[in-house]
């Protein structure tokens, strides 16, 4: 398995390109903004070719070159129905205020028009994505949008790793993700980390959307929010 990732943008949201190797189709997950540059990089050196962009959850970070990917390559754009509309307007997922106060923040002058890719499938929960050779699954965790999800595939490394799981910010390194934006829960938060991250194997490797890796066991004992649910 080839994995690569770099952070993009100016809140540095992690993009991963995962294929059997070098030579091979690719899925790319979470193309945020600022990615093509890097995104076009890799491909190049590893000769890969994207055949579907896989969308964690809806807000900009995270989605905001999915459609240039699509488009560039005629891949779908896997996403959870209940953050579909977003792939058309990004902003819909927090207040006007805050939108005009990230933009500040960010420096974000030039806003795309965001339009909903040609080919949009569904990634719902239990849904088995498969990309050249690797298998998908998706898991459906509300909480920090009604639609995000994180997808687990099958490791065949060296390492002692059973699967890797991309998890957007739904789960971070010692943290989880934000439920104070529009369409997060609280109580969707802890009822998906309890039905979803609790079952799990100790041995599966978090990538998540910002900061550094981490592992399901590692989370297990050191981050405070699973032990508020255990």
């Amino acid at each position: 398995m080839l994995l690569t990732s770099f952070p993009a943008g100016p809140l540095q949201a992690n993009c991963y390109i995962v294929s059997r190797g070098p030579g091979t189709g690719c899925t790319v997950v979470d193309p945020g903004m600022d990615a093509m540059d890097s995104l076009r990089q890799v491909l190049s050196e590893q000769n890969l070719t994207p055949q579907a962009v896989l969308v964690t959850h809806g807000h900009f970070d995270h989605m905001w070159c999915a459609q240039d990917v699509a488009a560039e390559h005629g891949c779908p754009v896997w996403i959870h129905p209940a953050d579909r509309h977003l792939l058309s307007d990004p902003m819909a997922a927090i207040s006007t205020q805050s939108a005009a106060m990230l933009r500040q923040q960010l420096d974000i002058t030039d806003v795309p028009e965001f339009i909903e890719p040609a080919d949009v499938r569904d990634a719902v929960d239990g849904a088995q994505i498969e990309v050249d050779g690797l298998t998908f699954i998706v898991d459906h965790v509300p909480g920090h949008t009604p639609g995000t999800v994180f997808y687990r595939v099958d490791y065949d490394g060296p390492e002692d790793v059973s699967q890797i799981m991309f998890s957007g910010d739904f789960l971070f390194a010692g943290s989880i993700g934000r439920t104070d934006l529009t369409g997060g829960s609280h109580d969707q938060m802890q009822a998906s980390l309890r039905d979803r991250v609790l079952p799990l194997a100790d041995d599966i490797v978090v990538l998540p959307g910002h900061g550094p890796q981490s592992s399901v066991g590692r989370e297990r004992a050191t981050n405070p929010f699973l032990a508020e649910v255990v």
